[in-house]
């Protein structure tokens, strides 16, 4: 065989070999009709076919989902061990029939795809050679071959000498407007992150473009792959910064076979809320600070209230007089419970009953003469019964004790906040009463409602009342079953009248249990519908933007503090950010968590990174920034302009790339002029990240990246929003000002 045609031949044995595994695939997903086909042509009942099915389906639900959810190759990679043997490395991982249950593609998580990652020349971890196998759905397009064991002169034809050819593709591709996976261009200083232990808080600080996301993403899958049981049931939790980052990282873990994760802003974490209004800067400020939880509850506390000065209650013909002093006591005694303040009221209920019950008794049933008196115990009793039936009463016990929603006490006091904030914080926070929140609402409200708990009172009455009312359906239904079978045995011999019916084998309690439906949801989804849901883990990203507020309400759905911050100090930008990890941390777990640091940048080119660095230099001389790993020899222009939107408009012609996206970002308040000069973008909070060009604000753009990127009137965003703007781009970066340029800018002016 010539030496030409060798490499053909590579190619040709990986194509049966994903040709093969795909026709495991097609039959893997046909299985389960087929199952039910053969039950039938067995003669099995209609029922046992379902069962069979079932069984099946329960057996192979995780496989085939996955399956069916990953996007692209499933296989990426094959290792060549120097033992001779072989592994190709995929996306998920699928076994043979036989009785060995010889795998066949070896998951990216397992130990034994390790070395695809972290072999090198100098460490070959048993391997002789590293096959990156490049493809378009089913079909093989390319071989990349790294030779780790330099004594084996066998050589392919697809030897990639500098071991980088896959990457620098990944790296150069034209974007698609949503995030794929790393899983074939993992670097080994990834997988140590992503494979690092479970427990504890994992802090990945990294600056742009160093991959922190997407490790923060494969950090998820790998967990799920690695604790299945613990995380199927508990659920992942990942938190990103707004929702269009969200909806750009949204098919990554889908295309890596997970679907069990729940993604969600902070202004989503409360059930039933979802943030869409926007707070000003010093608004979120406010109502982000740690001291907020010490002003909700003085809130609660000032809805348990004293009679000014006095409450009359008719009963009986009798006036009864609850005062300060009588209230006072009932109220301390309910506090020293300890309980939530809806979960009290039924304390601070029975409190009152018993008051207005010795009143009351005093009044009638005290002999004048010598002052004894004249009731008994049963008497007491009848006394106060009749007392809980009185209207009056429970409006007195609405008005001192009232119950209380999350979201009625938030907007109450907001609405008129001088009674327990400085005036200047009242005036940055009030606002009318409304149905709309902020993202800075929701700890608010999640505060709030530990605040006040749950009266699970009326939950508990209406279940009993349900359950009441399917166990007299079922009862009605096995006495009707009861009648038809004592009807169709009347005129039958004695032996046939002793076949067992229902009604002989289950009472309605247990008949009316099994007609209960099961839930079905998937453990996200629940979470997701409960406040009070423990999470196996949680993922932050753009983590240094959280208040201190939004943190408690993260440690609240995470108590065994396992978590993966992922941020980077530099780019904080929200006025309510921490920045600090140390602030962050300390209140929780003290000192108790594990740092790690992304130093190279794979996004941004070298050329772009210099004028982001010098930015931030202009303010921090001491500040580094990661190394880029590229560079494309094309520098980054600014340009003083007179008509910003049809300056605009003929850079983005400029700028525009044949394939891949364009993101414009510019100040909020300029959106609807550019918007107007551009064809086919719109102006709104929402963005489709699909399209070829985009308009943004430096927010939006957070954890975003788009092959070219033109920032507008630089001058008006302060250094950390900057900073995010200018390191957007993959291969092209443009300036448009009117105005003075930043002083990191400034040299770069022609």
């Amino acid at each position: 065989m010539s030496n030409t045609e060798y490499p053909d031949d590579e190619l040709r044995h990986e194509q049966q070999f994903i040709d093969g595994l795909y026709a495991r695939v097609d039959a893997l997903r046909g299985d389960t009709e087929s199952s039910v086909t053969d039950a039938l042509a067995q003669g099995d009942t209609p029922m046992q076919a379902r069962l069979e099915r079932d069984i099946l389906v329960a057996e192979r639900s995780g496989l085939l989902a996955a399956l069916n959810a990953v996007d692209g190759s499933l296989c990426f990679g094959r290792i060549d061990l120097a033992s001779g043997e072989d592994h190709h490395i995929g996306r998920i991982g699928l076994r043979a029939d036989d009785a060995e249950r010889t795998p066949v593609l070896i998951d990216w998580r397992a130990d034994v795809a390790r070395p695809f990652y972290l072999a090198t020349g100098h460490t070959p971890m048993g391997l002789r050679r590293r096959r990156h196998i490049t493809g378009d759905g089913r079909r093989v397009t390319a071989l990349h071959d790294e030779i780790l064991d330099l004594g084996d002169r066998t050589r392919t034809g697809y030897e990639d000498p500098s071991g980088d050819a896959v990457l620098l593709a990944a790296l150069n591709s034209a974007r698609t407007g949503r995030m794929g996976d790393i899983v074939q261009t993992i670097q080994a200083d990834q997988d140590r992150i992503i494979r690092a232990p479970h427990r504890g808080v994992l802090v990945v600080e990294g600056g742009p473009g160093t991959g922190k996301t997407a490790v923060a993403l494969h950090r998820a899958a790998y967990l799920l792959y690695e604790h299945r049981e613990l995380l199927a049931k508990r659920a992942v939790l990942i938190v990103g910064p707004n929702p269009a980052f969200l909806g750009y990282i949204g098919e990554v873990l889908p295309s890596l076979g997970e679907t069990g994760v729940l993604l969600g802003t902070v202004g989503e974490l409360f059930p039933g809320v979802r943030a869409t209004a926007t707070d000003t800067p010093e608004a979120a400020a406010v109502k982000g600070r740690a001291g907020m939880a010490d002003v909700l509850a003085e809130v609660v506390r000032a809805r348990q209230a004293l009679p000014d000065p006095v409450i009359a209650i008719e009963h009986e013909r009798e006036i009864l007089m609850l005062d300060d002093d009588l209230v006072r006591v009932a109220r301390e005694r309910t506090r020293a419970a300890k309980l939530p303040h809806n979960a009290a009221r039924e304390h601070f209920e029975g409190h009152v009953l018993n008051t207005l019950t010795d009143l009351y008794a005093e009044r009638i049933g005290t002999d004048p003469y010598d002052g004894s008196s004249l009731l008994d115990a049963a008497d007491i009793t009848q006394i106060r019964d009749e007392l809980a039936e009185n209207p009056d009463v429970w409006s007195a016990i609405d008005q001192l004790w009232p119950r209380i929603t999350p979201q009625r006490l938030v907007a109450d006091f907001l609405a008129a906040p001088e009674e327990f904030l400085p005036a200047e914080d009242a005036a940055a926070v009030r606002r009318p009463v409304t149905r709309r929140w902020t993202e800075a609402d929701v700890p608010l409200l999640d505060e709030a409602a530990e605040l006040l708990g749950e009266d699970d009172r009326p939950a508990r009455d209406r279940a009993a009342r349900e359950r009441a009312e399917q166990v007299a359906y079922a009862q009605g239904v096995l006495d009707v079953s009861y009648a038809s079978r004592t009807y169709e045995f009347e005129d039958k011999d004695e032996e046939d009248s002793e076949v067992l019916s229902a009604h002989d084998i289950i009472d309605a309690e247990r008949f009316a249990e099994r007609q209960e439906e099961d839930d079905h949801r998937s453990a996200a989804e629940r979470a997701a519908a409960d406040r009070t849901w423990a999470f196996g883990h949680i993922i932050v990203d753009e983590a240094q933007e959280l208040s201190p507020m939004a943190w408690r309400l993260l440690m609240r759905r995470s108590p065994t503090r396992s978590m993966t911050l992922v941020g980077d100090p530099a780019q904080t930008a929200e006025a309510a950010g921490v920045g600090s990890w140390s602030k962050i941390l300390a209140p929780y777990v003290e000192d108790r968590w594990e740092h790690t640091r992304l130093g190279v940048n794979y996004r941004t080119p070298a050329e772009i990174m210099d004028v982001a660095a010098a930015v931030v230099r202009a303010e921090d001389p001491a500040f580094e920034p990661p190394s880029s790993v590229r560079s494309t020899g094309v520098r980054p222009f600014v340009r003083a302009v007179d008509d910003l939107p049809a300056a605009v408009a003929e850079a983005v012609a400029e700028l525009t790339p044949d394939e891949g996206r364009l993101a414009v970002i510019a100040p909020r308040d300029l959106h609807e002029a550019l918007a107007a000069r551009l064809d086919g973008v719109t102006a709104g909070t929402g963005p489709d990240l699909t399209r070829t060009v985009v308009l943004l604000d430096p927010r939006q753009s957070k954890g975003l990246e788009f092959d070219s990127v033109l920032v507008v009137e630089p001058g008006r965003y302060g250094t950390s929003d900057l900073y995010v703007a200018l390191t957007r781009a993959t291969q092209r970066l443009g300036v448009l000002h009117t105005g003075a340029l930043p002083k990191g800018l400034v040299d770069m002016a022609p």
